[in-house]
C-alpha cells in the first residue's frame, strides 16, 4: 500500500509538470512588426543590426517583412528569394553610386492589423550614395516611411496606417505594447540585441520554469505529509 501511494503521488506530480510545460508555449506573446533581413546566397539571414547601421555594398540584397512573431527565431522571412541580378536587371551600374536590391513583403492577411489589407509584395533596386545605409536605400524607393518616437520602423509605403510593434493576443487583436525584440530588429537605430541568435530559444520560458518548480514543491510536500501520516 505504501509503495502504491508513493507511485500515485509521483504520477500526479509528473502529470502536473507536463500540463504546465504543455501550456507554456500557448501563452507566448506575439508582436506585429517589420523585421529586417539580409540576403545570404539564396536565403535570408535575420539582420544583426538595424537598417540605419547597415551600410551594404553594391550588389547587396536587403529584405523587410511585416508579420506576427514572438522573436527573431520564429520571424517570417521575406517570400521572395534575394536575387540581386533579377531585381536590379534594369538598373545599370553607375560611377559614384551603388545599387541595393530590396524585397518589401507586407505579409499576409493573417498578419494584418484588424481592418487592414496588406499591399502586394514588391521589389525595387535603389541607386544610392556609396555610403548610404539600408534605411536610406529603403527611403529612396518606398516612401512614406513612418517611425516611432524611439526610432522603430513602423510603416513602409504607409503600411500599416497605424500601430507599431503591438503585442498580439490569441484572437489576432493587438495592444500597443512594443516588444524589445521587435523594437531592436526593426528600429533604424539598430541594436546588438537584434541578432538572429539573440532571440529567445525554443525551451520553456522563465514563467513556465517557475510554475514547474512550484508544482514540484507541492508534490514533494504531499509525499512527505503522506509518509508522516502512515508513520
Amino acid at each position: 500500500m505504501r509503495r502504491t501511494g508513493r507511485a500515485t503521488a509521483l504520477l500526479v506530480v509528473l502529470g502536473a509538470v507536463l500540463a504546465v510545460l504543455g501550456a507554456g508555449p500557448a501563452q507566448a506573446a506575439g508582436y506585429r512588426y517589420w523585421s529586417f533581413w539580409e540576403g545570404s546566397g539564396s536565403d535570408w539571414t535575420y539582420a544583426a543590426q538595424g537598417p540605419s547601421l547597415v551600410r551594404p555594398d553594391d550588389g547587396a540584397v536587403q529584405g523587410f517583412r511585416f508579420s506576427v512573431s514572438e522573436d527573431s527565431q520564429d520571424s517570417a522571412k521575406p517570400r521572395r528569394a534575394p536575387d540581386f541580378t533579377k531585381i536590379c536587371a534594369n538598373t545599370p551600374a553607375q560611377d559614384g553610386t551603388k545599387r541595393i536590391a530590396l524585397v518589401i513583403d507586407p505579409g499576409t492577411a493573417g498578419d494584418a492589423p484588424a481592418g487592414g489589407t496588406p499591399p502586394a509584395l514588391r521589389t525595387a533596386c535603389a541607386r544610392v550614395d556609396p555610403e548610404a545605409s539600408a534605411a536610406e536605400a529603403l527611403a529612396s524607393v518606398a516612401e512614406p516611411l513612418r517611425y516611432s518616437s524611439d526610432a522603430m520602423l513602423c510603416a513602409i509605403t504607409g503600411y500599416p496606417a497605424s500601430g507599431c510593434g503591438e503585442q498580439v493576443s490569441g484572437d489576432g487583436h493587438g495592444t500597443p505594447a512594443a516588444s524589445a525584440s521587435a523594437s531592436a530588429s526593426a528600429s533604424p537605430a539598430g541594436s546588438a540585441a537584434a541578432t538572429g541568435s539573440g532571440g529567445s530559444g525554443g525551451g520553456p520560458s522563465a514563467g513556465v520554469l517557475v510554475g514547474v518548480g512550484a508544482v514540484l514543491l507541492l508534490g514533494i510536500a504531499a509525499v512527505v505529509q503522506a509518509r508522516r501520516r502512515r508513520g
